[in-house]
């Protein structure tokens, strides 16, 4: 609260956090604006049957979108695609090593990754637009035969429709770097933080609540509040956390200046991968879920799907859950950090760990360091992840929870990274201390 003041005192900080909430407000008009061709009264009459909806990929898109891909608006893929792209082009960089030369290249590279980013998203917002609209049209989006969602199902109107879709990802997209250009914090991470929040409190309210004012229990709306808040501060203390390695540079003489000969150290976080392994796991589990709902009922094979996987309290989704997660938290944290180019980066400017050879013995070392930070990492989101499961199953909850594992750790880390950015911003136009230190030297020096 304190930084927050503060930033609302300075006059260029204030214009940019009004800015942020200018381009907020303009994505949450847009995820209520319906495309043209479809029936709202029909969508209104599905999204009201479906009382509850499971962290697959449709689940993970309507998060991300704020709730505006059930309700089929101009916005309704969010920032899926931009987070697929971005996803895609890291992966890539182990595969085409055009992309890794680029990533090295500094500046002028990561303007290129970004520029493929942005046409691999456009190139996934068609793909998804036209999924999304043909499922709708047969119904399986909704899993409820409330009516005809698209009556007019013909080509050119799901062009259109398409087209639209499309146009919106684009928008929020552009609108998300105005945030990271002219606002405060990560633009993309920022719109995502929203769209979560927007259905956090409603969800929340209902379990005490309930529908209509039944059914609710205010018991097990406070065990589920309190749960969340605890869970809140324990994922702020491990993201927090770090493995701070030493690294001492030697002293080198470079024309007539000497240079060198500091000590600082390499920060290794106890989750490297994020909340990618969750996202990835869920919507790999959602697959199969999404091929049943076109097959027919009467199959044995779509009843054990229905029964096993879409069910995330299963023994099966539980157990397939967690090793995926585990597996992606390794695979993912060996593609985004790689120690023998660390280890080289560290060699070649005059750098090592102390005890430790430079070169390929530090590259093992790092390694070594990495499989345990990992292993602890994956217990941690598996903690994380689990968690709701477990109070469904406890409490007997015949309702979606508020939040997810994924959802905690966007919340948690969005919030963490902004809160950061806007205290490092606002002490650059905080004098005050710097000049009661400089008189008290002044002082001294009299």
């Amino acid at each position: 609260m304190k930084t927050l003041i503060q930033a609302f005192r300075t006059k260029e900080l204030r214009n940019k956090i009004l800015f942020v909430f200018a381009m907020i407000i303009i994505y949450r008009i847009g995820s209520f604006i319906p495309i043209p061709g479809v029936d709202y009264k029909v969508i209104r009459a599905c999204t009201a049957k479906l009382a509850s909806s499971k962290e697959n990929f449709i689940g993970l898109v309507n998060l991300f979108s704020g709730g505006s891909l059930l309700q089929l608006s101009i916005f309704a893929l969010g920032v899926m695609p931009y987070i697929t792209a971005s996803i895609v082009i890291q992966l890539l960089r182990v595969v085409i090593p055009r992309f890794e030369a680029l990533h090295k290249e500094g500046q002028s590279g990561e303007t290129k990754l970004t520029q493929y980013t942005r046409y691999l998203t456009i190139g996934l917002a068609v793909l998804q637009s036209t999924t999304i609209l043909v499922t709708a049209r047969s119904g399986a989006l909704f899993n409820y035969q409330c009516g005809q969602v698209i009556p007019d199902g013909s080509f050119w109107s799901l062009i259109v429709m398409v087209l639209i879709m499309t146009g919106g990802t684009g928008l929020i997209m552009w609108m998300a770097e105005l945030i990271t250009d002219k606002g405060i914090g990560q633009g993309m991470s920022v719109l995502i933080f929203m769209s979560i929040c927007s259905g956090f409190l409603p969800k929340l309210w209902d379990i005490g609540w309930g529908t209509n004012g039944s059914n609710g229990d205010w018991t097990k709306f406070s065990i589920v509040a309190g749960v969340l808040l605890v869970i809140l501060i324990f994922v702020d203390f491990v993201e927090l956390a770090q493995r701070r390695i030493p690294v001492q540079y030697t002293r080198r003489m470079i024309g007539r200046k000497m240079y060198g000969g500091s000590s600082t150290y390499l920060p290794l976080k106890i989750n490297m991968s994020g909340v990618i392994p969750p996202i990835f796991a869920s919507s790999i589990l959602a697959v199969p879920t999404l091929i049943a709902q076109f097959g027919d009922k009467r199959q044995p094979w779509v009843n054990w799907i229905e029964l096993n996987l879409a069910n995330s309290t299963s023994a099966w989704y539980i157990g397939l859950y967690t090793v995926m997660i585990v597996f992606f938290c390794f695979f993912y944290t060996e593609i985004t950090f790689n120690t023998d180019e660390s280890a080289d980066n560290m060699k070649e400017y005059g750098g090592f760990i102390p005890g430790i050879r430079a070169g390929s013995a530090t590259s093992r070392y790092l390694t070594y360091v990495m499989n345990r930070l990992n292993t602890v990492g994956a217990i941690y989101l598996l903690f994380v992840a689990l968690i709701p499961t477990v109070l469904i199953m406890a409490l007997h909850l015949n309702t979606k929870l508020p939040f997810g594992g994924t959802t905690i750790l966007i919340i948690a880390g969005v919030g963490l990274d902004t809160l950061r950015q806007a205290k490092a911003q606002t002490e650059q136009f905080q004098y005050a201390g710097f000049l009661f230190k400089h008189d008290e030297q002044k002082q001294v020096s009299k």
